[in-house]
């Protein structure tokens, strides 16, 4: 693995192609013990990675002119992942014109590499049930995903924007879209992700009232014809939302659209307790075969009040590098030998975010530092 210092002139053909972009915010924190957490598995577990580091986002822009170099921006479709940190910040004062955010921002990124299918799993610690708001009775033992449609509908739509009105008033237009071929896409996804879990697909719309939700339910009912072995139920957004909180077990996998899985993938973090615990990871096209190009990162925000104090939970980060893990790497294995190190670590010491009065606060170097350590015992103990 080369390091971060020297990624960008040394390369090995043979080796994963990896691009870093931090961003903004605790981002770039977080994503420092992501890639430390890598390192180590570069080192013990012998996985080749070629890494490189760029600028992207908000600060970016306002230190550089760039939000991220056009070059950086084509060198995506060309790597096997990015590793990303976070976005956004507070510049309002000299904020980011809308036409460069729109060329190169989050959402043109993900349209660009194509990344349909957003990967969100949800999983409770036990280590964690204190910190949950919900009873432990309601929490235990969830594992759920949320998978999202990612370049369609209302984000995408057109047409979209606010006018001004001849009565002086203004008004706001998005455009709700999708097509037969973008649900049937990720309808195919989420029912090859649940053969590899519990078996059930739990498809969210609101068709009582939404003409682009009654095609996207005809779409996957359809579908669904054929997988006979995946178990399918539907339900309106607003109940799959009150059910995440009072019965959250009871599903495997959530499908749903681009607007609604933004919004119950953030709410289902209640159920870990903290934001800073969700990973993500986001999948397009076959790069080979069982091998999509991917798009890694924490679900959390840039944080801007916490930036730079060193006390963001990187464990968001550092899970969405065990996605990587397998989904990348093809490491299965190593994916879950982080997964229990991360809850070794949990045990042991947490972020102020996740503070128990029985076990010390640490910083986001010293939470990683306890994953590196319980990695070390369980490398140990393999070995």
């Amino acid at each position: 693995m080369t390091s971060p210092a020297s990624a960008q002139s040394v390369t090995d053909a043979s080796a994963y192609d990896l691009i870093v972009l931090p961003g903004d915010g605790i981002g770039k924190e977080v994503t420092a013990e992501a890639v430390r957490v890598l390192e180590w598995f570069a080192a013990r577990r012998g996985i080749n990675v070629n890494l490189r580091h760029e600028q992207f986002g908000a600060e970016a822009y306002h230190a550089t002119g760039h939000f991220i170099k056009e070059e950086v921006f084509a060198d995506l479709l060309k790597v096997d992942a990015v590793l990303f940190g976070a976005f956004g910040g507070t510049l309002e004062a000299n904020p980011i014109p809308a036409d460069i955010r729109r060329k190169f921002g989050l959402l043109r990124m993900r349209q660009a590499m194509g990344l349909f299918a957003n990967v969100r799993p949800v999983k409770a610690l036990n280590t964690l049930s204190k910190v949950s708001p919900l009873q432990p009775h309601v929490s235990a033992d969830v594992d759920l995903v949320v998978i999202r449609e990612l370049i369609g509908g209302i984000y995408f739509g057109e047409p979209r924007g606010i006018t001004q009105l001849e009565s002086g008033e203004r008004r706001g237009v998005n455009t709700q879209v999708y097509t037969t071929h973008e649900i049937v896409r990720i309808a195919d996804f989420a029912f090859a992700l649940a053969a590899t879990r519990r078996g059930h697909v739990t498809s969210v719309d609101k068709s009582n009232v939404m003409e682009s939700s009654v095609l996207w339910r005809e779409e996957v009912k359809k579908r669904h014809a054929r997988y006979p072995d995946i178990a399918l139920d539907h339900l309106y957004v607003d109940a799959c939302a009150a059910e995440l909180i009072t019965r959250p077990r009871k599903f495997d996998v959530i499908l749903t659209d681009n607007l609604f899985g933004d919004i119950l993938s953030d709410a289902a973090s209640a159920i870990t307790g903290s934001l800073g615990m969700l990973p993500s990871a986001s999948f397009g096209a076959e790069l080979r075969p069982g091998v999509r190009r991917a798009f890694y990162e924490p679900v959390h925000g840039s944080a801007p009040d916490i930036a730079g104090k060193g006390v963001a939970n990187p464990c968001g980060a550092i899970l969405s590098l065990a996605l990587a893990l397998e989904g990348t790497f093809k490491r299965p294995e190593d994916a879950r030998l982080l997964e229990h190190a991360v809850d070794i670590a949990l045990q042991r010491a947490r972020t102020r975010d996740l503070a128990d009065p029985s076990l010390p606060v640490v910083s986001t170097r010293g939470f990683a530092d306890e994953v590196i350590k319980a990695l070390d015992e369980a490398d140990g103990a393999i070995g």
